[in-house]
């Protein structure tokens, strides 16, 4: 992997942010005690009852990984916006959690050489024109969204003069595609990366996230959208993030033999999901699998993982 450099732009890199009375975050009580949600804090070792020492060892291990990768430069840092009402207010009763913008963007600030922020905006909240202004006046790097969690569906036209925000900012749009499992998903078919369409007729700069992938393991009804958005805009993009779990890896196969889609691929992870090494099993290539299990930095092993498999990430990304 020496070609790369250290020239790597992860754009799918989680930030975890526990409130701690003025970082803006939030976690609902039903998640804060989901066996799901304690495992990952006990993985990664994050005590629930100190937030700040919590999010400070977080962001410590995840700047130390990149500082250790060998082809790592940056990480997109992403919030996660919450639920909002018909009257665009803030729903809590409804929000699983949410990482603040002002915390994406004072953590990405503390590390301006390593993390870039990566914000989050529901279309859904009434000040959202006013929030992408002042998101992109910040410096914001791109708006992710997920709208099986955030509950909206990215398609309906009232959400066009957001999109025309985000063109005429140059935000791109970072999208999560397919089922949602981490968290409760209320209507999973908003997760169809068709119904990002009309960003892409509105001229933003889509990515779909984890290839476009269903992440119902070997069924992809996206690939169909996915060539024809490929062959119709040149805006549009997808990040590999997470297509080593399982559940996606049917869609990296596919992906890997199709040269025109690869094209259009952008590095990505899902940090801190893990990254596994047997996909280059799946292709015939058992040295692949060597390799990335010797490979123990999670970004070294999903780029190990992805060249083996022919897909060997480009530096930087493609709309900059």
């Amino acid at each position: 992997m020496s070609e790369f450099k250290k020239t790597l732009i992860d754009v799918h890199v989680h930030l975890a942010g526990l409130p701690d009375g003025r970082n803006g975050c939030f976690i609902s009580r039903k998640m804060r005690n989901a066996p799901l949600f304690r495992f990952v804090a006990w993985r990664l070792g994050l005590s629930l009852k100190d937030p700040v020492q919590a999010n400070r060892t977080y962001v410590e291990r995840l700047v130390r990984a990149i500082d250790q990768s060998r082809v790592l430069d940056k990480a997109v840092v992403l919030g996660m916006d919450g639920v909002y009402d018909d009257e665009g207010r803030l729903n809590e009763s409804a929000t699983e959690f949410m990482i603040s913008n002002d915390y994406v963007f004072a953590t990405a600030a503390a590390h301006p050489n390593r993390l870039l922020a990566g914000v989050s905006i529901n279309p859904c909240r009434r000040d959202a024109l006013d929030e992408v202004a002042r998101c992109a006046e910040r410096g914001a790097f791109l708006v992710k969204v997920l709208p099986n969690t955030q509950q909206f569906n990215p398609g309906e036209e009232r959400f066009r003069s957001f999109y025309r925000a985000l063109a005429e900012r140059k935000l791109p749009f970072l999208s999560h595609v397919g089922f949602e499992f981490s968290l409760i998903g209320k209507d999973q078919s908003v997760g169809d990366p068709a119904r990002l369409r009309m960003a892409l007729d509105e001229g933003v700069t889509v990515i779909a996230a984890h290839g476009a992938s269903q992440g119902l393991f070997f069924h992809e009804p996206h690939w169909k959208t996915m060539r024809e958005f490929v062959a119709r805009y040149p805006h549009f993009f997808w990040d590999a993030s997470a297509l080593t779990l399982p559940n996606r890896v049917g869609m990296m196969m596919r992906l890997r033999r199709s040269p025109e889609i690869l094209d259009r691929m952008v590095f990505g992870t899902d940090f801190p999901l893990p990254v596994f090494a047997f996909p280059p099993l799946l292709a015939g290539k058992p040295g692949g699998f060597v390799r990335a299990v010797r490979t123990t930095n999670p970004f070294d092993r999903q780029a190990q993982v992805m060249s083996d498999l022919g897909m060997a990430p480009k530096p930087g990304v493609p709309w900059r």
